[in-house]
């Protein structure tokens, strides 16, 4: 197919050698497949910001540090210099996460470059080497659900050991990758990973990315439903005591306290504006 502008400078570098196909057009950004060399890969080209639809940027972005002073101080006055700067931030937080995490262990693809603002990164696949489908788009049994559950509910805790909260995490960006015969999930789209020690919002965030994974699989194993482990890993996580290894229960006693309005009426509102977000990708999302 002809490439789209976006990736002509990738082309003219030496980065790729042919543009493929169209995989995903999303929210914050348009995905290809590409080939480099024997490598299939593919080609993330983020949005710009007044063509996105993420919500609640503030939030994601409160705290993100840059090292040059001058980019500093143009994105708290809010210059056209500065607004520049927080984009190229907003759009290297993705990078600078998936290579931290892959360091960690935890399962996301593996970039491989950074060029004019689009991320080269591993295509992840299925058995038949096709692109692998989203959690969202397949089914599950009992048995099935209890597994993918467990093993996201532990990459969501080596995350948080590695400092990062992925914050929009759901169905919708989790792909079911496999492997000899093995079926495992990927996490990706990352731009909106929050540092779990400096913002104010990670722990709201992390128990929004767990609650949405509970009711996504309690879909097909109803026992799932009763679980809390967001309160459970953010509890230990808070007191020095979680770990890669810490064996978690699912259970959370709450302290008797009282119940802040405000907050509860934030998640409320942000609980409807996620399913109006669900909704809207269900209805615009290309296969």
């Amino acid at each position: 197919m002809k490439a789209p502008p976006r990736l002509q400078s990738l082309l003219e570098e030496g980065l790729i050698d042919t543009v493929v196909r169209q995989l995903m057009s999303g929210k914050e950004a348009m995905v290809f497949v590409v080939r480099s060399g024997e490598q299939t890969l593919c080609a993330k080209i983020y949005k710009e910001a007044n063509n996105r639809s993420f919500r609640q940027a503030v939030d994601y972005t409160e705290n993100r540090k840059v090292k040059n002073s001058r980019s500093a101080r143009a994105m708290a006055k809010g210059s056209k210099f500065g607004r520049q700067e927080q984009e190229a931030a907003w759009q290297s937080a993705e990078v600078d996460a998936l290579y931290r995490l892959a360091a960690a262990g935890v399962r996301v693809p593996q970039p491989y470059n950074f060029h004019d603002g689009v991320l080269l990164m591993e295509l992840v696949t299925d058995a038949n080497g096709d692109a692998a489908p989203r959690l969202n788009d397949v089914a599950f049994t009992p048995e099935q659900a209890l597994q993918h559950h467990a093993t996201l509910v532990a990459e969501v805790v080596r995350m948080l050991c590695a400092g990062v909260v992925h914050g929009d995490l759901s169905e919708f960006n989790i792909l079911l990758a496999s492997s000899d015969d093995v079926d495992f999930p990927v996490i990706i789209d990352l731009p909106q990973a929050v540092d779990a020690a400096g913002n104010n919002h990670a722990q709201r965030m992390l128990l929004r990315d767990v609650a949405n994974l509970r009711d996504f699989f309690g879909q097909f194993e109803p026992t799932l439903l009763k679980t809390d482990y967001g309160p459970e890993i953010w509890s230990l996580y808070q007191g020095g005591l979680l770990s890669n290894d810490t064996p978690l229960t699912g259970h959370y006693e709450r302290a008797n306290a009282d119940v802040d309005m405000e907050a509860v009426l934030r998640e409320i509102d942000d609980a409807r504006a996620e399913d109006a977000a669900r909704r809207l990708r269900m209805a615009t999302a290309t296969p």
